[in-house]
């Protein structure tokens, strides 16, 4: 005759066992959903673009952010981390990633949005290296599930270019 100890630890493990089980379903099921997240930014104005009395290059930015994001929305979304960053390339790097502005989106309600905004945080670069600079605005999204593995995905927009001259 087995003991409640022992019962009760072959339920336990019985009970984990189908909870995994379910958390591994949950988690694959988010494969099969269908996402076409879009956006559109636009620069609406340089604020200014400065060279700082140590020598490092500043920009302000007037940005409109148009996203849509509500497809990266499931039953297992917890929410959404996103971020725009500037991007581009200097003699010492391949890739240089200035983040201008971000936010955590933790309903589908509020993954439809427009904003207009200055950058939220500083757009520097160490030197002297952003004049004449082409330039990218990437929108970067972590999705944060309730079960499963966080993924990551972005939409670069180039085209962009700061101007020759310190304003």
């Amino acid at each position: 005759m087995h003991s409640f100890g022992y019962r009760a630890n072959a339920l336990l493990t019985f009970a984990v066992t189908i909870l995994a089980f379910i958390c591994a379903i949950a988690s694959f099921s988010d494969n099969f959903s269908n996402q076409t997240p879009s956006a559109q930014i636009q620069i609406l104005n340089i604020n200014w673009f400065q060279k700082q009395p140590h020598g490092n290059d500043e920009v302000s930015l007037t940005l409109n952010i148009t996203a849509d994001l509500q497809s990266l929305f499931t039953w297992n979304t917890k929410q959404v981390f996103a971020f725009v960053a500037a991007e581009y390339e200097t003699s010492k790097n391949a890739l240089n990633q200035v983040s201008l502005w971000d936010a955590i989106i933790p309903e589908k309600e509020h993954a439809k949005f427009w904003i207009q905004i200055s950058n939220k945080y500083r757009f520097i670069d160490q030197g002297h290296n952003l004049r004449g600079k082409d330039f990218n605005l990437t929108l970067h999204w972590h999705v944060m599930p309730k079960t499963g593995k966080m993924f990551a995905d972005k939409i670069v927009m180039s085209g962009y270019r700061l101007p020759d001259a310190y304003r």
